[in-house]
């Protein structure tokens, strides 16, 4: 299991490809603010094991809405909560979750993951990583090369 920020979830979603997160995890939690997000921004259906988490609110959860957007909020304090680790992308998140002790993942970490299962040729994770460039996500060209680079060296 682990719990997931929306960014990611959006590019999966809008690429259709919801199964490199499906191979690695038999559930991904999300909070309330974040579903909302998904709605919003969410052209299909959301897979089954997607599942709306509750968050509790504590003085954690009132911090983190005071130096980030509700869905990220909500996400490091789910995590917090279930001690899970996280999907997020966002640099100042990610920032914020590491020093609060939350194991991250991002993107890549999920085409790396799925390339390491065999789930994702070298040849597919690439284009994979251009589509998603090509839809807007922000990712430093320097990222994905050393991405590319480090799926080089597991064929």
């Amino acid at each position: 299991m682990i719990v997931s920020d929306a960014s990611t979830l959006i590019v999966l979603s809008d690429l259709d490809r919801w199964e490199l997160l499906g191979n690695l995890f038999d559930r991904v939690l999300i909070p309330p603010q974040v579903d909302r997000e998904l709605r919003r921004g969410v052209k299909t259906d959301t897979p089954e094991w997607l599942q709306v988490q509750p968050v509790r609110e504590d003085d954690t959860l009132k911090l983190l809405r005071h130096l980030l957007d509700p869905g990220e909020s909500e996400a490091i304090a789910l995590a917090l909560q279930t001690g899970l680790p996280l999907i997020i992308d966002e640099k100042k998140g990610r920032a914020i979750a590491r020093r609060k002790g939350v194991k991250i993942m991002g993107l890549l970490g999920v085409v790396y993951a799925n390339a390491r299962k065999g789930f994702l040729a070298l040849d597919e994770a690439e284009v994979f990583m251009t589509s998603v460039r090509n839809h807007g996500f922000r990712i430093h060209p320097k990222l994905i090369d050393a991405l590319i680079r480090k799926l080089k060296g597991l064929a």
